[in-house]
């Protein structure tokens, strides 16, 4: 039996109607080859590469930043512009020799209240070092402002800390001194004797270049003008000379400090004069202390004195015994006379407890009983 063959009719178009295309035209793209041919695997790690390489580039951008605010940081710290709140007790005054006298400062109180109503407006600057603790370089009346408040309001969260700026270590220390003079040149109630003292203990100090305090005021005092110089030079044999017997030696106008420091220079035994007619009078005041002065530097026209000297024998008003004691912190000047028992040493005393003070003093007093 025979199969029969099945015939269809197939239309083809017309030779003309025909569409053409290219090889190329036809083939598909490289890349989709490419990935037809990798299978799913192979993208996954294309992916996977892909990724890396943004996020690296995302972390290298990060990175730059960083860097560039590291470097703005480390910028700013130089200048003492990063300010953070610092404990007072982790606040040290021990490596510059403060411009300040050690007397009662009778602007302190205005300062006090200026804090109490309206705060502070000025940070202190501080350097930080290397045991975490911080040097004070500029604002000790600041942190005695604050000390006095926290001791009479107890308010710790207030006045336990300080605002301060915090500039990198390694500055060198006459650049220390100069920040710490030159903010003190614009406020008028320094005087020109403290000026000079701090020359002559920065002349002193052996961590300094400088052993002359002529050359420490030029050096300290580079901003103030000549003439200004001049006159704290002039006020230097007057603090050496005076200095430890006088209890307003900032209160020495300028006219009386140069008539001192000509006397001084001229007459041997002056300071050795002064020194007797002052010597033993605890309660003078700051007009009998100048009187006293303005006659021995010729001032006929001086005003007598207004408190009463006591009456003591001339070798016991003279008497006084000195010494010093190696400390840590320096050597302890001590001073012993008739009525008075002094210690001087580059510390802060205000810091200290009150009781803890106290308990001290009163043990010194018990032994020497």
């Amino acid at each position: 039996m025979s199969k029969k063959r099945r015939m269809f009719d197939i239309e083809l178009p017309e030779e003309d109607t025909v569409e053409t295309f290219s090889a190329e035209k036809v083939s598909p793209p490289a890349k989709a080859k490419a990935e037809a041919r990798r299978g799913p695997m192979a993208t996954a790690i294309s992916e996977n590469a892909d990724s890396l390489r943004d996020r690296e580039a995302l972390v290298a951008r990060i990175r730059a930043e960083n860097d560039a605010l590291a470097h703005e940081h480390v910028r700013l710290k130089q200048q003492g512009l990063i300010v953070d709140l610092i404990p007072l007790d982790q606040i040290e005054t021990r490596k510059l020799t403060r411009d300040r006298h050690t007397g009662v400062d009778e602007e302190l109180e205005e300062l006090v209240s200026s804090i109490r109503d309206v705060g502070l407006s000025n940070p202190i600057r501080v350097e930080q070092r290397a045991d975490g603790r911080y040097e004070l370089i500029q604002g000790f009346r600041r942190i005695q402002a604050f000390t006095q408040l926290l001791a009479e309001t107890g308010d710790a969260e207030a006045y336990g800390k300080i605002p301060a700026g915090i500039m990198a270590r390694g500055a060198e220390l006459d650049v220390l001194y100069r920040r710490m003079v030159d903010e003190n040149l614009v406020r008028k109630d320094i005087s020109l004797a403290e000026m000079a003292q701090l020359a002559i203990e920065y002349a002193a100090d052996p961590m300094t270049d400088v052993t002359d305090p002529d050359k420490a005021v030029a050096k300290l005092y580079k901003s103030a003008s000549y003439s200004k110089r001049s006159y704290i030079r002039s006020f230097i044999p007057v603090v050496k000379g005076l200095g430890e017997t006088l209890q307003f030696i900032h209160e020495v106008p300028r006219a009386l400090g140069l008539a001192l420091a000509a006397k001084i220079d001229a007459i041997p035994g002056f300071v050795a004069a002064v020194q007797a007619e002052l010597e033993g009078w605890g309660n003078r005041t700051v007009e009998d202390e100048l009187a006293v002065l303005r006659r021995f530097a010729g001032d006929e026209t001086a005003p007598k004195t207004a408190s009463k000297r006591p009456d003591r024998p001339a070798a016991e008003a003279k008497a006084k015994t000195s010494f010093q004691i190696a400390r840590p912190e320096g050597a302890a000047k001590c001073v012993a006379g008739a009525g008075r028992l002094e210690i001087r040493l580059d510390r802060d005393f205000s810091t200290i407890d009150r009781r803890k003070l106290e308990a001290a003093v009163r043990g010194l007093l018990d032994q020497i009983s």
